[in-house]
């Protein structure tokens, strides 16, 4: 028995040892301190590992594509230099984190992620202000919320994953509560001009309105019968 434990503990400690290692070389740090450290180092390498597509509609000044997604992804990172600083980011974080892990595997030394991807970068006042609005407008967006029923806006990607588990329940309640309450969906990244106004930096984000004042707000996963229960 003694002996077993000892062994236990021996495991874990090589286990976290080992985990340790692959990480220790990758930092998620806030949006803000990810600017800096970008303006503090000379030729950055900075990683947009979203798709072509993502990466067209907007990125960050200077950032090579290199996407996650795709079978070459490990050909044309290890084009970059694995001695110097490199930064990392996709829409939100889920994708910039397996490709950190892959860079520190890889070789990297300094590996910077984004915390909260793009969408922490665009609510920090990060992104270059446009001029040109992306999907709704925010008068368009308001004419939205009239109705004399509750009014439910839910801001999803096609990409996130707690948005493809909420989809189908979303719309069988779009249906069945008709009479109640009216559920809209709003594509994320359609929709930018608006995720940037309203501050939204994570999907998805649930706004539950009445009388054009937001009652509940929520981001992330939630259950169906968690929802219910705000509705």
């Amino acid at each position: 028995m003694k002996f077993h434990s000892i062994f236990l503990i021996i495991l874990s400690f090589v286990v976290l040892s080992c985990n340790g290692q692959t990480s220790k070389d990758v930092k998620t740090i806030e949006a803000k301190a990810f600017a800096e450290r970008i303006k503090e180092t000379p030729n950055p390498q900075i990683l947009d590992v979203r798709t072509p597509e993502e990466f067209a509609s907007d990125h960050i000044d200077n950032a090579k594509n290199v996407n996650w997604l795709s079978n070459d992804f490990v050909t044309n990172a290890a084009k970059f230099d694995k001695s110097k600083p490199i930064f990392v980011y996709c829409k939100s974080g889920g994708r910039s984190q397996k490709a950190a892990e892959k860079l520190s595997e890889l070789g990297f030394t300094t590996i910077y992620q984004l915390d909260g991807g793009i969408l922490k970068w665009d609510s920090a006042g990060l992104s270059k202000p446009s001029s040109k609005i992306i999907g709704l407008s925010t008068q368009e967006y308001n004419k939205l919320l009239n109705s004399d029923k509750k009014v439910l806006i839910d801001f999803y990607a096609e990409w996130c994953a707690p948005c493809k588990k909420m989809k189908p329940y979303l719309l069988q309640m779009e249906k069945e509560l008709a009479d109640k309450i009216v559920i809209i969906r709003l594509d994320a990244d359609k929709n930018k001009t608006l995720m940037t106004e309203m501050k939204i930096s994570e999907l998805p984000t649930l706004l539950l309105y009445e009388n054009k004042e937001v009652k509940w707000k929520h981001s992330g996963f939630i259950s169906e019968e968690d929802l219910k229960k705000q509705l």
